[in-house]
């Protein structure tokens, strides 16, 4: 059934579009953090091993949000590796088990380009008259920002 929710059909898949690279994004980002809680070592293990578990936990959230905001609009929600690795802004780097410092470093790097990327996605919601999901873009970018800001700190 087609959907009547003041949006045309084009500026509703420019905004699936513009979702499913978020998506794929906020995929990578949860395994490169499963990939940091599960080889955390060192004098803080507990606390970065409890931290990153937190983090994987909220994308896993948002990663849910994201592919349900899609179907909300009417389309289909990708959901292959080889599709999250093709339209992902983050990159992965395997084989790549770096310091506690470096992990950190790279983590908080990721965010801050989901961050920055999400300040446009969210322009271009407003530009394809989609105020829902210009908001919920804005709320998933200051979860980033607080993980950032988290982050950040531990490199202070």
């Amino acid at each position: 059934m087609k959907l009547n929710i003041g949006i045309s059909e084009k500026n509703l898949k420019n905004t699936a579009g513009l979702l499913a690279t978020v998506l794929a994004g906020e995929m990578t980002l949860y395994t490169k953090t499963r990939k940091a809680h599960w080889n955390v070592t060192g004098e803080s293990f507990m606390e970065l091993h409890k931290l990153y578990e937190n983090h994987y936990k909220q994308l896993e959230e948002a990663i849910d949000e994201i592919a349900e905001r899609i179907g909300k609009l009417g389309q289909k929600t990708i959901g292959t590796m080889t599709e999250f690795l093709q339209l992902s802004r983050i990159k992965e780097h395997p084989g790549k088990y770096g310091s506690t410092k470096d992990t950190i470093k790279e983590l908080l790097t990721d965010h801050e380009t989901v961050i920055v990327q999400l300040r446009k996605d969210v322009d271009e919601s407003v530009k394809n008259k989609d105020a829902g999901t210009a908001d919920f873009l804005t709320g998933l970018m200051e979860k980033h920002e607080t993980i950032a800001w988290i982050l950040r700190r531990y490199l202070n």
